[in-house]
């Protein structure tokens, strides 16, 4: 009877114990870090920046996804997965600041935290948006850095991603108000089209700008795909030297175009840092962090500190200029 008691009370602590294992494992925070599409050079970037920041932070396991193409719809369907999951935080990057707005705010009714991070959700359907800079510096660049590449004068083009891409069209848009700027009249502005944020379309659409406007001086893409796809198509068309690319874009991607000589400079945030932000701050939101508000500051890590505004939104860092004299060095990282 005693031995079969002991055995009772052994089997009884087994069984605890494994109780207890799944409960410690049920309590690592799950964050998904929805990006706009998978292979992108950018958000793959970011991902590293994402799982840099869970090792610090301890207990947090990153779920990197997004759809093969960037469409509002494929993050649609990924989101409803990621509720039946019940990750604790979603940080996504929309490709339609407006149609995820339904299922994030699904999410967060199911006690999800969701923030978005480099291209926004409308204010109804995240808890906060963390902007890679600020939006008038980064149009104000892209502008400077055209102009500059040709003394200030002549025509140019702009090459976007989606037509709904909410971080590509205030870019945009402060582009075209800073074009009434003195110091930019001698630029013209002579056509917008849309890549997607896919290589071949992009490709295809730069083409037609070099094609359709013998003038052309001056690509500017705010999209990393389509600089490079814009960049090769200059090199293609025999055109460098007579046209330029400038705009956001990847050391890794974008080093062999500025030795071609079809670009002289271009820049961009860290998307390392932005994924690495982007960690900390879910993290925040799942902790309840009191300062975790719009209006609120907090520390991310390495990042510093980070501030929120009124209307919910942070910015990271200015962007950086990328050219002959650093870029190869940046390729090696991102």
């Amino acid at each position: 009877m005693k031995r079969r008691k002991v055995l009772l009370a052994a089997i009884a602590l087994s069984m605890l114990g494994a109780l207890q294992g799944c409960e410690q494992k049920s309590d690592k925070v799950k964050i998904a870090i929805v990006v706009k599409n998978l292979g992108n050079g950018f958000f793959d970037a970011a991902h590293e920046g994402a799982k840099e920041a869970a090792k610090q932070i301890g207990n947090v396991e990153i779920i990197y996804t997004g759809p093969t193409t960037p469409s509002a719809e494929g993050q649609i369907e990924i989101i409803n997965s990621l509720i039946s999951q019940k990750v604790n935080a979603i940080a996504i990057s929309a490709n339609d600041a407006n149609a995820l707005v339904p299922i994030t705010k699904k999410a967060m009714q199911r006690g999800i935290k969701v923030i978005s991070f480099d291209s926004g959700i409308a204010p109804e359907g995240r808890l906060m948006q963390l902007n890679p800079s600020n939006a008038d510096l980064i149009g104000l660049k892209q502008l400077q850095m055209a102009s500059d590449a040709i003394g200030g004068k002549g025509e140019i083009a702009i090459l976007s991603a989606s037509a709904q891409a909410t971080n590509q069209n205030i870019w945009i848009n402060v582009m075209k108000k800073d074009l009434e700027k003195p110091e930019f009249a001698g630029l013209k502005l002579v056509a917008t089209v849309y890549g997607d944020d896919q290589s071949d379309k992009s490709y295809r659409e730069a083409i037609g700008l070099l094609r359709s406007n013998p003038n052309l001086k001056v690509i500017i893409s705010p999209s990393t795909v389509g600089i490079n796809a814009a960049s090769k198509a200059v090199v293609d068309e025999h055109l460098v030297g007579k046209v330029f690319v400038t705009g956001l874009g990847l050391p890794s991607e974008m080093a062999g175009h500025v030795k071609s000589g079809a670009v002289k400079e271009f820049a961009i945030w860290n998307p390392i840092d932005l994924g690495y932000a982007a960690t900390y701050i879910a993290n925040e939101f799942v902790k309840g962090n009191p300062n975790a508000k719009a209006g609120g500051s907090f520390t991310i890590g390495r990042m510093g500190t980070i501030e929120i505004d009124v209307n919910g939104e942070a910015a990271m860092a200015p962007p950086f200029t990328y050219n002959k004299d650093n870029v190869e060095q940046f390729s090696k990282i991102f």
